[in-house]
């Protein structure tokens, strides 16, 4: 594994090597000329290394492998799943339970346990596999040239210095140093993250901090040859290569816990300590007061009973599931299920370029046929393809026949680079179809694409009956065509042309972030001889310049807003080039001023940890960055107190993504790598997915406040009961199945309810919550309390009513309390709206789940078999009422609260203004 740190390690500052001097002895591969590199590797560049040499090198830097990264096994990602605080308590209060004979109350605590085990485990173990894509990413065989001879080689086997030989269509099985690389073409978006193909070369270049994506004579592991061949001689196997270093970073990024692990997590031990604290007083205070023992623990277990809320843990998890299932409606596949809730508290989301906030198709933008600057969005319509004046119709023809892209048949996608693609798309929306063309004007010789030319020429017979002869369209860099013009075509004819004017338009152009061609035509007698860049491409005629893109999607930019609008930082960063990553960050809303700054990897090679920290408050658009730089701006962002959602598809997006409070790997795009690594899946890759899954995890943030408060007040409620009661010198109100019933059954209906309730008005008009803020905050706090002081007002009062009265007593507090948290569920749906005005029926499932409550609590009172479960008594009518009525005191009381928030005479606070 030759030399990592000189080749991998990103440089600390972009330095330069004068051309005609030596670069020094650590210089990068990049920097060296092929006979200084195959000398400091000892190998020929002919011959390649021989067989025994090749084993020597094989048993010192070991196989071209990425090393295998321990792996949690199964029974460690399952046990895992029990040290959460909250489980813990559960588990310990089913042990209790089952130690004083209360055998139902175990089992279905240990079933909670187990469900929430299950799901948790399913989620994790999916996660862990994905260094285990990463390795699949090696090419299985590579063609080595050793003793002089080629053979198909296991990739593995490859060893520093060894020969290897590209073709098209192969994945690169090493790091390579070009030595030979005609039209050789290669996909580097994995890596780099820009969707075009990179034009290979084998020139030493002479600048020490390029970026991956400007080494042009390096050929890297796991990118894929598009076109043409090559030579390369290893100089990284391994982990020593890019792909290796990637390995690394993503085996060390660590997951952060998600805001609401952390709400639940201080939750459970806020919980377990009053818990204990009131199970040890009253035990205590019990024995103090004579009472048997045997009853004071009971007591005591139903306290704890009643502290925790049972049905917590798994009404979040389903709750979070159901929310799961609505975002893949809306495209978005979540991998890990808390994944769902943290969407609501991102502040920054930090998108990559290409794919989600663009088509990932490059398109013709603009067009220019004259050095007068009038630039053109679109080609201008016309009755039929011939009825476009000159030099329209010319340039058209050029971008069709000039271009090996393959249409195949009618309304058929093109096939082949992109940029020829975005060519022939635009000839053929214009009404020429190339096949039609070509059958007018067949394609006689050409002149491949040379990057020392950089351009390209094909040569055509003209049909007799227009006008014969043959013609050659030529299409390349600006710089090269202008110069080999000497005349501009109009619709006069040929005429003058200021070649620096042209110049400076194109210049213009690729300032706005366009790839620009030029397009130039020559009309021959007969075919030249000989068939030769000299004879061929000179004296052209000037046609236009094309400016082409990959645009942004149509509602990249309304989605921008919308993440302003919601308080939300929307960053780019993206491996394309600067100017064209301005351009679009400009187009889409995300840069607001023509100024804005763009960060470049080479930029930030220079600023240290502070400096960067200063940075990203500032910066909006980031280019040409490589997968530590990655990481280090999530990091930079969540040292400022943000929640980071971060975009990604290729290899070098996988660290971060795993870095990220949220992950979101790309469907179509993506890799294998990117998709373990991430939280949640884009299918469409579109950034306004994300937008949506924001105001979903927002909406399911706001249920699972709802359920919060439901289920507290409610075990509030139980718990003074039970607290104040023999304080008062009244019996125990509740047995522990009463309380395990209201906390399961009776909670659990209403609260998969409460999950599924819609969102609530100006959902994507506030910002997002603190990261650190309680899950108590906004007044959610006071409403507990007072919402439980009522209903254990409520019920000790109907206990003290029944006890005075000679009636059934307990099963009328047990009855009291289930319809106090029946009456709760329904008056909660909304923060500060009356649910009158939300509507009873808007929420389906909460109206289902009330009355189905109330129904079962009528089968708990009057089916006698359930009387000896349950342990209650069938009560009157007039009971039963009275059971009824002294609980609507909760709703009513509840919607008295809202209309004094809307009136502004309680005013609980509420987030700072979006920014």
């Amino acid at each position: 594994m030759t030399e990592p740190d000189r080749n991998s390690a990103p440089e600390t500052a972009a330095m330069a090597v004068a051309p005609g001097t030596a670069p020094p002895a650590e210089a990068p591969w990049h920097l060296l000329d092929a006979g200084t590199v195959a000398a400091r590797l000892g190998t020929s560049l002919e011959a390649g290394l021989d067989r025994a040499e090749a084993a020597r090198r094989l048993a010192r830097h070991g196989p071209n492998l990425l090393r295998a990264q321990p792996f949690r096994g199964p029974l460690s990602i399952l046990l895992d799943q029990f040290a959460d605080v909250m489980i813990g308590l559960l588990v310990a209060a089913a042990v209790v339970s089952g130690a004083i004979g209360e055998v139902v109350d175990t089992i279905a605590i240990l079933a909670i346990v187990v469900l929430n085990a299950v799901v948790g485990f399913v989620q994790e173990y999916r996660a862990e596999r994905a260094l285990q894509a990463l390795r699949t990413m090696a090419a299985p065989h590579a063609t080595v040239v050793r003793d002089g001879h080629a053979a198909s080689l296991p990739a593995a086997e490859l060893v520093p210095g060894d020969v290897v030989l590209l073709e098209a269509g192969a994945i690169v099985p090493a790091d390579l140093r070009l030595v030979e690389a005609p039209q050789l073409h290669i996909e580097e978006a994995a890596l780099t993250g820009e969707s075009v193909p990179v034009e290979k070369g084998t020139e030493a270049l002479t600048e020490v901090g390029l970026p991956l994506g400007d080494r042009t004579n390096m050929a890297y592991a796991g990118t894929f040859v598009t076109r043409g061949r090559g030579r390369g001689v290893v100089v990284g196997t391994g982990m020593a290569t890019e792909l290796g270093r990637i390995a690394d970073l993503l085996s060390a990024a660590e997951e952060t816990p998600t805001p609401l692990q952390n709400r639940l997590a201080r939750l459970g031990r806020q919980l377990s300590i009053i818990a204990v604290a009131a199970c040890v007083v009253v035990f205590a205070l019990g024995v103090l007061r004579g009472e048997p023992p045997v009853l004071m623990l009971l007591t005591a277990v139903s306290l704890a009973v009643a502290a925790v809320p049972e049905a917590l843990p798994a009404v979040v998890t389903i709750g979070l599931a159901l929310g799961a299932q609505r975002m893949v409606r809306r495209n978005a596949l979540i991998r890990r299920l808390p994944a769902v809730e943290t969407l609501g508290s991102v502040t920054v989301i930090c998108s990559d370029k290409t794919g989600t906030l663009t088509e990932n198709r490059m398109r013709a933008e603009a067009f220019l046929l004259d050095d007068e600057g009038r630039r053109h969005a679109a080609v201008p319509a016309a009755a039929g393809a011939d009825a476009r004046p000159e030099p329209w119709r010319s340039l058209l023809q050029a971008m069709a026949l000039c271009n090996d892209a393959d249409a195949k048949g009618e309304g058929a996608d093109a096939v082949g680079d992109p940029t020829e693609v975005a060519l022939a798309l635009a000839a053929r929306e214009a009404g020429l179809e190339r096949p039609v063309l070509e059958a007018r004007a067949p394609r006689i010789a050409e002149l491949p694409f040379d990057p020392e030319r950089k351009c390209m020429t094909t040569l055509h017979r003209v049909a007799e009956g227009d006008g014969g002869g043959v013609v050659a369209f030529t299409k390349g860099a600006p710089e090269r065509v202008i110069g080999l013009c000497t005349a501009r075509l109009t619709e006069a004819g040929p005429a003058p042309m200021d070649a620096a004017r042209l110049l400076a338009e194109a210049d213009r152009m690729a300032a706005d972030g366009l790839r620009v061609l030029a397009f130039a035509r020559r009309d021959w007698p007969a075919l030249p001889d000989p068939v030769a860049p000299g004879t061929v491409e000179r004296d052209l005629t000037f046609l236009g310049l094309v400016g082409l893109m990959d645009p942004p999607r149509p509602e990249a930019a309304q989605a921008v807003a919308e993440c302003r609008s919601a308080g939300i930082t929307p960053v780019m960063i993206t491996g394309d080039h600067p100017l064209t990553a301005r351009a679009i960050g400009a187009r889409v809303g995300i840069l607001e001023h023509g100024d804005a700054r763009v960060l470049t990897g080479r930029d930030m090679a220079r600023l240290g940890p502070e400096a960067l920290a200063q940075e990203v408050g500032r910066v909006r658009v980031y280019a040409r960055v490589d997968p530590e730089q990655k990481i280090a701006i999530v990091e930079a962002l969540q040292r400022q107190g943000e929640v980071v959602a971060m975009t990604g598809d290729g290899v070098n997006d996988a660290p971060a993504l795993k870095r990220a409070d949220i992950g979101v790997a790309m469907g179509r795009t993506g890799t294998d790598v990117s998709r373990e690594a991430s939280d949640m899946v884009l299918l469409d890759d579109n950034f306004a997915s994300i937008v949506a899954a924001v105001r979903e995890g927002r909406r399911i943030y706001d249920n699972i406040r709802k359920f919060v408060q439901f289920v507290l007040a409610g075990n509030l409620g139980e718990f003074l009961v039970l607290l104040v009661a023999p304080l008062l010198g009244l019996p125990i109100p509740l047995l522990p199945i009463h309380i395990l019933w209201v906390n399961l059954v009776t909670d659990g209906m209403p609260g998969l309810a409460l999950a599924v309730e819609p969102e609530e008005k100006g959902i994507m008009r506030r910002p997002p919550r603190p990261p650190g803020e309680s899950i108590f905050a906004r007044g959610l706090g006071v409403r507990i309390l007072w919402i439980g002081v009522l209903i254990g007002a409520l019920s000790l009062g109907t206990q003290a009513f029944a006890l005075a009265n000679g009636s059934h007593w307990q099963t009328m507090v047990f009855t009291t309390l289930v319809f106090c948290q029946l009456f709760q569920a329904m008056a909660i749906r909304t923060e500060r709206e009356s649910v009158f005005a939300a509507g009873i029926g808007s929420n389906r499932a909460m109206l289902g789940a009330v009355l189905a409550g109330a129904a079962l609590q009528l089968a708990v009172v009057y089916v006698p078999f359930l009387n000896g479960v349950m342990r209650t008594q069938p009560l009157t009518a007039l009971e039963l009422a009275f059971c009824v009525a002294v609980p609507s005191l909760v709703f009513f009381a509840i919607e008295i609260e809202k209309w004094l928030v809307r009136r502004g005479v309680l005013r609980y606070g509420a987030p700072a203004p979006a920014r």
